[in-house]
């Protein structure tokens, strides 16, 4: 009976030599991805498996950790894509953060203006009455009651920012450490698969096994970027019938339309025309986009106007300075103008401001659009009138200047285009509704 090999004849065996027969491996098992000597190809426990010599494996499993090599790193520049996405996310949130909760801000310091003036307004209708001085004890109680509202709903729209924030920067947080735990691992089994690719042919098959399993994982793990919600979806509702107090009836300018534009008898509502206008040459008209301004200018005061975009595909609405000359687009300065874009593709419904330029989301599409000017506080407010709810809102220190409303569709690179924009009819409100409309504002 022969004897089994000392430990310290063993040591002197080369590692990819065959421990059991002592012989160099010829063969290679792709079954059990081993290397074999020809002793073990003949027996039973490789008698059905697929073999190969051992430079033809190494060249198909080359080839292979190559491909390997190429998808790893490919993913590892998503990976390292993702992680940079995240990280400008953390820092974009915090700063979207701040803007929307100066919005809130700003609109409920609106809604608290409006709400003292109706009261101021009120009281002095009633200094005529006979039970003034009940009368005037009531009005107190109402105003009371509705600045506490108003206190409670600010603090409740902050309280559902601020939950919101929290949650993206957590959601955050999670990705980017998920993230860089991916970079790290396929960096590694970049490293490891690249040392491999390198070595001799029997070391390279004697670590195919290990290498194929560490790279299993990482070959199936899908990477994901990080989604967040969107701090648009907290929306301000509320303010509608108090902002019809100041409601404008609105007019389009025929002198400053794009010539694709036709404007309606009344000059409430614009469309395209399959040709150009015959229209005369003008200093104060559009030449460059299909744009008309409102006849309406404004340099004081507060004003109100809807618009009807349900059958518009692409618009823009908004406020635009007084301007002696529209060639060429002059407006394209972002001091010259405050814009809500809409756009719809299929059943994706996208909406734009500017400036800066910046999407904002909403649930579901927009039918009617509110427009608000507030001249001596510096404001410009754009609302979904449908929800009644707030879109997005400008507040600058001063204005100066005339201001107009502005409308535009996207000149359209098919011959006929049906869409349009219409100008509500302002509603008139009685005088027992404008007193009680300061309900809305809660």
């Amino acid at each position: 009976m022969s004897k089994s090999p000392s430990p310290q004849f063993l040591q002197k065996i080369p590692d990819y030599y065959c421990v059991k027969h002592l012989e160099p491996p010829q063969l290679f098992c792709d079954d059990d991805q081993i290397t074999l000597c020809v002793k073990c190809f003949l027996s039973q426990e490789h008698k059905y498996h697929m073999m190969h010599g051992i430079e033809e494996a190494s060249v198909n499993y080359r080839k292979l950790f190559q491909e390997i090599l190429n998808t790893l790193r490919k993913k590892l520049e998503v990976a390292k894509s993702i992680l940079a996405d995240v990280q400008g996310k953390m820092v974009m949130i915090q700063r979207e953060e701040h803007n929307f909760k100066e919005m809130i801000k700003s609109e409920y310091r609106l809604r608290f203006r409006l709400l003292k003036e109706n009261n101021e307004m009120n009281l002095l209708r009633l200094q005529g009455c006979v039970f003034n001085l009940n009368t005037r004890e009531a009005n107190l109680h109402h105003l009371i009651k509705f600045a506490r509202e108003l206190e409670e709903k600010y603090q409740e729209t902050l309280q559902r920012v601020n939950s919101l924030g929290r949650e993206n920067m957590n959601t955050l947080k999670k990705s980017e450490d998920r993230v860089s735990t991916q970079i790290n691992s396929l960096q590694s089994l970049i490293r490891e698969l690249e040392k491999n690719c390198g070595e001799s042919t029997l070391a390279l098959l004697q670590n195919v096994r290990l290498s194929l399993e560490r790279s299993e994982s990482p070959l199936l793990q899908c990477l994901e970027p990080a989604y967040i919600t969107n701090l648009s979806f907290g929306q301000i509702t509320g303010m509608s019938e108090m902002l019809r107090v100041f409601q404008r009836h609105i007019t389009l300018d025929s002198e400053t339309a794009h010539p694709l534009l036709v404007l309606s008898d009344d000059l409430s509502s614009v469309r395209f025309g399959n040709v150009l206008q015959g229209v005369p040459d003008d200093p104060k008209r559009f030449d460059f986009s299909a744009t008309v301004l409102g006849v309406e200018s404004f340099s004081s005061g507060r004003h109100y106007w809807e618009v009807n975009v349900e059958k518009a595909t692409k618009w823009q609405l908004g406020i635009c300075k007084e301007s002696a000359s529209q060639k060429g687009d002059r407006l394209k300065a972002s001091r010259d103008k405050f814009l809500l874009t809409g756009s719809i593709m299929g059943s994706d419904f996208t909406l734009w401001v500017f400036p800066p330029l910046k999407r904002v989301s909403l649930r579901e599409q927009m039918h009617k659009v509110g427009v608000f000017l507030d001249y001596e506080y510096g404001q410009i407010s754009f609302y979904n009138v449908t929800e009644r709810a707030l879109i997005y809102n400008f507040s600058y220190p001063t204005f100066q200047g005339a201001l107009r409303p502005i409308f535009s569709l996207c000149i359209p690179n098919e011959i006929t285009n049906s869409d349009c924009l219409t100008i509500c009819t302002p509603q008139t409100l009685s005088c027992g509704v404008a007193v009680n409309a300061q309900s809305s504002l809660v």
